[in-house]
């Protein structure tokens, strides 16, 4: 999805975040709904458009300029230029304003290493490094374990950040090369946790203990861990959820962290780049009285509260 290099907000120091496409959730509140799928992308950015149509002029598709406008593909039924478009990028290169730009791209895992090592210098002197995002990284797993094997033994610090819906054993190899794993717990009822993210949280719980197993392949201690609530406004933010959630924590892991995140719309323009309605308006953002109440309610479970913000 994207290589994002200079960031301080996703584990120590200045890193680079790799973020993958492929998700096995689909979180209402997403912010990132380009990464659902892996499949490349081409996002429309509307309020960047001058309207000069370059684009159109270009498109094999036959797509115009307004993406959102139905076009006939030449099969039964119509559909909008989202749906038609393949991603092919010739559109990207003719906009003189990046209206149109490449949400999911893909990219070979030594081009990726090459792109992520220019910056070594960075890490080095901030005590950064390079930290796996996405959509869900684990969601690639062959990528994930051949970039992050390839860095690991080039001495490059490499984080985690995901979802925690995946196959602990088949990902195990990648998680134990990691300085810091960032895990989502959601939610603590199975059922609210299906009916807002599409899945059941067994598979996440279950992983999240698993973590306390993991140990570095030099033997030499073992990832940190910091468990995440995205703390959703009418979703998550009960006391009595957030106070199960950090016993659960504690008790599966006694020397993880936790992290909560207050719930935010920045990625709202996006949904409008690939065409998706945003479907958010029953969710709210946590105030920072309340942010904090619950804050205090976590850590009173015994875990230790940290911000990467």
């Amino acid at each position: 999805m994207q290589i994002q290099p200079f960031s301080v907000n996703d584990g120590e120091g200045i890193r680079t975040d790799i973020f993958m496409a492929g998700c096995p959730l689909r979180c209402r509140w997403c912010s990132n709904p380009e990464g659902f799928r892996q499949k490349e992308l081409v996002g429309w950015y509307k309020r960047k458009c001058i309207g000069c149509g370059a684009c159109a002029a270009v498109c094999p598709q036959g797509i115009g300029i307004d993406m959102d406008a139905a076009v006939s593909d030449g099969k039964p039924g119509i559909v909008t230029g989202h749906d038609a478009c393949i991603a092919c990028g010739a559109c990207v290169h003719a906009c003189p304003e990046e209206a149109r730009t490449h949400m999911v791209s893909l990219m070979d895992a030594d081009a990726v290493i090459r792109e992520v090592m220019k910056h070594r210098l960075f890490y080095s002197y901030s005590g950064g490094g390079v930290t796996f995002s996405g959509g869900e990284a684990t969601s690639q797993p062959e990528f994930l374990d051949y970039v992050s094997r390839e860095l690991y033994d080039s001495g490059i610090s490499i984080d985690l950040e995901s979802c925690g819906y995946f196959d602990f054993s088949i990902v195990r190899p990648a998680l134990e090369r990691m300085d810091l794993i960032f895990m989502d717990l959601k939610h603590m009822d199975p059922e609210v946790h299906r009916k807002y993210t599409g899945v059941s949280n067994e598979r996440i719980l279950e992983n999240i203990a698993l973590l306390g197993s993991l140990r570095h392949p030099d033997g030499n201690g073992s990832p940190e861990l910091v468990i995440r609530i995205p703390v959703i406004g009418g979703v998550n933010d009960t006391e009595e959820n957030i106070a199960a959630s950090a016993a659960f924590v504690h008790d599966a892991l006694p020397d993880a962290k936790m992290e909560l995140l207050p719930y935010h719309t920045f990625g709202k323009i996006k949904y409008e780049a690939i065409g998706m309605p945003f479907g958010q308006d029953g969710f709210y953002t946590p105030g920072k009285e309340e942010m904090k109440k619950l804050r205090d309610i976590a850590a009173a479970q015994g875990p230790e509260i940290v911000d990467y913000r």
